[in-house]
């Protein structure tokens, strides 16, 4: 790739750097997810579900999908074990999704071993380089 004319080359390389470092990562959560029969979107719900407790619209938005497509995902993952549906306490007609106490420690394999693959990405960063890059990507990211 280069750049375009008239664009900064310094933000070209941002770009640029990011683009490459998000084709790794998604490598990586997608060889985790293919290890243990998941698809990258599943991978995501479940990553989602381990500090929140969204409705299945709340879920839906979150993850840029149509409710029937995120009602498949659920489903998939009530069969499994991993995850449930109750109804919100807030609005009877709206239903809250959680992991089950499967689901949790599914997840946390899932960290642990997603972070054994990322890891090597960041093991030449001193630990003030690896702050600073976590505060940097949190600030892009609001």
């Amino acid at each position: 790739m280069t750049a375009r004319p008239g664009r900064d080359p310094a933000s070209f390389d941002v770009m640029d750097s990011l683009a490459q470092a998000s084709f790794t990562v998604i490598a990586l959560l997608s060889r985790a997810a293919a290890e243990h029969d998941l698809s990258l979107t599943q991978l995501r719900v479940l990553a989602i579900l381990r500090d929140r407790e969204p409705t299945m619209a709340e879920l839906a938005t979150h993850l840029g999908l149509e409710r029937s497509s995120v009602s498949g995902l659920i489903d998939r993952a009530v069969r499994r074990g991993l995850v449930r549906r109750d109804t919100s306490n807030e609005d009877g007609r709206a239903v809250r999704v959680s992991l089950t106490s499967d689901g949790q420690r599914f997840a946390s394999l899932l960290t642990e071993e997603i972070g054994d693959l990322i890891t090597p990405m960041t093991r030449s960063l001193s630990p003030a380089d690896q702050k600073r890059l976590s505060m940097l990507l949190n600030k892009m990211l609001e």
